[in-house]
C-alpha cells in the first residue's frame, strides 16, 4: 500500500498574504524600512527674546513655543491645542502677533521676540495687564498670556489703521466691541471670561464704555 505523501504545515490566509506582499518588496525596501530613524542635524538659532540676546542649537523641527518653554524656561507661553486654534501660545515677533505653535524656531533668525514675561513685571506691569486685574479679565489664567499679548498687538493694529471683518468705515478704524470681538476671536477663553476681557481691552484703547 503506497505511503500518502508528507504535507508542510499548513499556511492561513492571513500568512499568505502577509509573505506574498513582503516578496514583492525589493531587498532595499526592506533594510530601510529596519532602519532606525535619524537624529535631525542640529541648527543654530539667534533670536533676541524679551531685550536678551540668545543662540541656541535646536532640532529643525523644534517650534519657537518648544524652544521659549524648554530651552529658555519661559513657560508663561502656554501650549493648549498645539494645532494654532487656542491662541495661548502667541507671542510678539517684530512687534506682531502669531501662535508660536505653528512656528518653527528656525524661521525666526534674528527676530526679536516678546512674550509674557517681557511685557511687564511684578510692580511694574504693562498697562494691559493692570487692565485685566482690575477688570478681572482672566478666570483660570490659562489663556491669560496669549489674550494679553494679543490684545497688546491688536491695539497697534487699530492705531495702524489696519481694517478686519468687522470694520464699518475703512476710513477711519475705531474701537468698537464689534471691532475688539472680532480680532480677538482667535484667543480662546474656555472660563468665558470675554466681557471682562473686553472691558480691559476697551480701557486700554482709550474708548467709551
Amino acid at each position: 500500500m503506497t505511503e500518502p505523501a508528507a504535507h508542510g504545515p499548513a499556511c492561513s490566509r492571513r500568512g499568505f498574504l502577509a509573505s506574498s506582499a513582503a516578496a514583492a518588496l525589493p531587498a532595499s525596501s526592506l533594510a530601510q524600512a529596519s532602519d532606525p530613524p535619524q537624529a535631525a542635524t542640529a541648527a543654530t538659532v539667534r533670536l533676541r527674546v524679551n531685550g536678551t540676546a540668545h543662540e541656541l542649537a535646536l532640532d529643525p523641527r523644534t517650534t519657537l513655543l518648544d524652544a521659549l518653554r524648554d530651552r529658555l524656561d519661559l513657560t508663561g507661553t502656554k501650549k493648549g491645542c498645539d494645532h494654532g486654534q487656542c491662541g495661548a501660545c502667541t507671542v510678539l515677533v517684530n512687534g506682531r502677533r502669531i501662535n508660536s505653535c505653528l512656528s518653527l524656531a528656525v524661521m525666526h533668525e534674528g527676530d526679536s521676540v516678546t512674550t509674557i514675561e517681557g511685557l511687564g513685571a511684578p510692580g511694574q506691569l504693562h498697562p494691559m495687564q493692570a487692565a485685566f486685574v482690575r477688570h478681572d479679565g482672566f478666570q483660570c489664567g490659562f489663556c491669560t498670556p496669549g489674550q494679553i499679548c494679543s490684545s497688546v498687538a491688536m491695539l497697534q493694529e487699530l492705531r495702524s489703521g489696519v481694517p478686519s471683518h468687522a470694520t464699518a468705515d475703512l476710513m477711519r478704524v475705531v474701537p468698537s466691541d464689534a471691532e475688539l470681538r472680532e480680532r480677538m476671536s482667535g484667543n480662546l477663553c474656555r472660563c468665558a471670561a470675554y466681557p471682562n476681557i473686553i472691558a480691559a481691552i476697551r480701557e486700554v484703547a482709550g474708548a467709551p464704555a
